[in-house]
């Protein structure tokens, strides 16, 4: 091989490793290919980069795999790529996109678990919603058993357990991890207010203090009555007085309760029914917030013993049953 044969040689390989390198450079400071209204990317688990790329390009993303994978081999990003869906959009660069994919910056959903709703209407809220991946059939969201088992709290009365707030969630989050969420919420914040109980209180266990703060969720919308509320049931529970709150019976009857109470039903024992039966009933009886387990956890000093709704939300007071008596009277009977 003569010296400028070798020289024609080294000189193509160079130019040719300078052009690629330059490509490869302008190829990462290019914005990508997107729609002008933006469009939404989705990463499932599990994925590869060279997977990454292949959808990319598919979806007219990116072109130029091969720049693409060598990017994600030299910045050793690749690793950390979060799955879920994300919004894309704008002047997006290759780097930028994997620092959006490793952030994990993905679009959210959002479903809610409604304070004072019981465990079938929050079941039903969640098989009706679209975001979610359904993994629980009908029969299984459905049965108190077969529900709790599946989602690892075998033995636990499903009623309360789901802590009512609004979760977001990624793309691709099952009905399970979702369940299990609330749960965990549940007992974080249930663990947290016990912890700081007023001294003396007729409860022995967070358990109960939720459910009677299911009570209170029922009895009560206005945020400012709940610490007044749980303060009469916790007097009458001192007092070692029945609770008689007619939420409660209103739960016992079921499915079959059709927007009357009659005095027949305040009369029909049940283990729910805190006319017939002291104390706390065997379980929560609907879902509940922060407020409501704070309201029985430090709830208000008082000597009331009775209260009865006044049509407007709110409901009035009094410390004789003579007292509450005229009360009904004035706001139930209108006499």
């Amino acid at each position: 091989m003569t010296r400028s044969l070798l020289f024609l040689i080294v000189f193509a390989g160079v130019a040719a490793a300078w052009y690629g390198w330059t490509d490869y450079q302008r190829y990462l400071e290019q914005p990508v290919s997107l729609a002008s209204e933006g469009q939404n990317f989705t990463i499932e688990r599990g994925w590869s980069a060279k997977r990454l790329s292949l959808e990319l390009e598919q979806q007219g993303v990116i072109d130029k795999r091969y720049w693409f994978d060598l990017y994600a081999r030299l910045s050793e990003k690749a690793g950390g790529i979060k799955s879920g869906e994300f919004s894309l959009s704008g002047s997006v660069t290759v780097p930028e996109l994997f620092d959006l994919f490793v952030a994990g910056q993905t679009t959210q959903y959002s479903l809610s678990v409604i304070e004072g709703s019981n465990w079938k209407q929050t079941m039903a809220r969640l098989s009706a919603s679209p975001d979610l991946v359904h993994t629980l059939d009908a029969e299984t969201l459905a049965s108190e058993d077969t529900l709790m088992d599946s989602l690892g709290f075998a033995g636990l009365h499903p009623e309360g357990q789901f802590f009512a707030d609004t979760y977001a969630f990624p793309k691709g989050f099952t009905d399970v991890e979702y369940l299990q969420r609330t749960k965990r919420t549940l007992d974080a914040v249930l663990t947290e207010e016990w912890e700081a109980r007023d001294d003396n209180l007729p409860l022995d266990s967070a358990y109960e203090a939720l459910i009677l703060a299911s009570i209170v969720e029922k009895e009560t919308a206005v945020a400012a009555e709940r610490p007044l509320i749980a303060g009469v049931f916790l007097s009458r529970l001192n007092k070692r007085m029945r609770l008689q709150t007619d939420p409660t019976v209103i739960y016992g009857i079921g499915d079959s309760f059709d927007g009357n109470i009659r005095r027949s039903d305040l009369n029909t024992d049940t283990p729910y029914n805190t006319y017939t039966r002291a104390g706390l009933p065997p379980t929560p009886i609907s879902m509940v917030g922060r407020e409501a387990i704070n309201a029985v956890l430090q709830p208000d000093e008082t000597t009331y013993l009775y209260f009865v709704a006044k049509g407007d939300g709110t409901h009035q007071f009094s410390e004789t049953l003579e007292q509450h008596n005229a009360a009904v009277r004035k706001y139930q009977l209108k006499r």
